[in-house]
């Protein structure tokens, strides 16, 4: 049998529609299980409104914020980490809370 070499792997992630942001993140990095804040999670989409306030949404790629105490151990593995985000959750749009 194979065995796994990625650095980060996708656990879960309770997030859900209206607010896809805001969930318990969970991914193995080196083998160990990491838990990460509710609200760590910043969609690269966003939501406008034109003249006549019809909202427009578009989604785009996660980015993640590190809780302070994590940030010098897991910055090495940010790269891995937010691909692995992107690849396992549905872009998010910063307006389902709209």
């Amino acid at each position: 049998m194979k065995k796994n070499n990625k650095i980060v792997e996708f656990v879960s992630y309770d997030g859900a529609f209206p607010s896809l942001c805001y969930g318990q993140l969970i991914l193995k990095i080196n083998g160990q299980e990491q838990k990460f804040p509710e609200g760590c999670l910043h969609s690269g989409g966003c939501v406008r409104f034109d003249d006549d306030w019809s909202e427009h949404v578009e989604t785009g790629k996660w980015s993640i914020d590190f809780p302070e105490e994590l940030e010098e151990k897991l910055e090495p593995f940010r790269k891995e980490i937010e691909e692995c985000i992107n690849e396992n959750i549905r872009p998010g749009c910063c307006g389902g809370c709209v």
